[in-house]
């Protein structure tokens, strides 16, 4: 893999994905000492707990140190310090950054002060790369892989990066279908319904979610993002319009798998959790092998 930046799914190659799901298993509980005497950035510029905290996991169990911003507040961001010389600060110090960032293209922004290797881990409404290489990567462990599955997106699915990024990755396979539930006002964007209609694969947009649960292997359940809507009376019209129960997920397959890229409000019920179904957990976890995988491989093909 000679990649050295990761900024958008769209980027990405099947054989990359391959490689990367393989790397990810072949790491799966280990320590290693592949990026010993690397020091890994993690800038989160927005609040975040799994991605962060499993990127430094990833990085400490590879033998790297973590230096941090987990709060705007306390770096010179809040000062007016722009982007560009943030990046350029901060690669003196690191040899590796991880940037999560509420605005739409700011990584893509990034990667032009810097070319050491970068992760994008969230800019605003638009990409969550990382996010939707672990989400492939457990679809393969609870379901098999995307190949020949019906994949379901259920919620915020206009503001949602995880839904975005991983329709990138659904193009380079070949589910079976692909259905999107959401309010009318939370459709997901033309863009990424034109991209499956342009690699022929078929797609279904509704609002039902419990005539659609027969179909489904795998559910990708998300939350209605209080902070993407600009007024409050807007999220609640939207807030607890799809909720996943016990009740809900027995409609459904006994094979299904439902995932959720997390935090949850009240869109799946606890009586979920100790469900079969329920990967969500198990997702949390394989997100330490797969950055563990992405910050051995981008570090490798730049410290060659």
């Amino acid at each position: 893999m000679n990649r050295t930046q990761l900024f958008t799914s769209a980027d990405l190659t099947r054989e990359e994905v391959d490689f990367l799901l393989e790397e990810a298993e072949s790491l799966r509980g280990k320590n290693t000492e592949d990026l010993k005497g690397k020091v890994v950035a993690t800038l989160f510029l927005e609040p975040s707990t799994r991605t962060r905290l499993s990127f430094e996991t990833a990085a400490h169990r590879l033998g790297a140190s973590v230096i941090t911003i987990a709060d705007p507040k306390t770096s010179s961001v809040s000062k007016g310090e722009t982007l560009a010389d943030t990046i350029r600060v901060v690669e003196k110090y690191a040899d590796i950054i991880v940037m999560r960032h509420p605005t739409p293209g700011s990584a893509e922004e990034a990667v032009k002060y810097t070319k050491k290797p970068f992760l994008n881990a969230g800019d605003g409404p638009n990409q969550h790369p990382t996010q939707s290489l672990l989400d492939t990567y457990t679809i393969k462990r609870e379901a098999g892989g995307i190949d020949g599955k019906t994949i379901a997106f259920v919620g915020d699915l206009k503001y949602g990066r995880t839904v975005h990024s991983l329709t990138y990755i659904l193009c380079l396979y070949k589910p079976a279908k692909v259905i999107y539930i959401s309010p009318p006002e939370l459709k997901v964007p033309e863009k990424y319904t034109q991209m499956l209609k342009d690699k022929g694969i078929e797609f279904e947009e509704t609002a039902d979610l419990d005539s659609k649960m027969p179909e489904i292997d795998v559910l990708y359940m998300t939350r209605i993002q209080q902070e993407r809507f600009e007024s409050e009376a807007e999220y609640l019209k939207m807030k607890g319009s799809y909720v996943m129960t016990s009740a809900t997920v027995k409609l459904g397959k006994k094979s299904l798998r439902i995932l959720h890229p997390l935090p949850r409000v009240d869109e799946i019920t606890p009586d979920v959790d100790d469900m079969e179904q329920s990967a969500c957990f198990r997702q949390v976890e394989n997100g330490v092998y797969m950055r563990m995988a992405l910050l051995k491989n981008l570090s490798k093909a730049y410290y060659k």
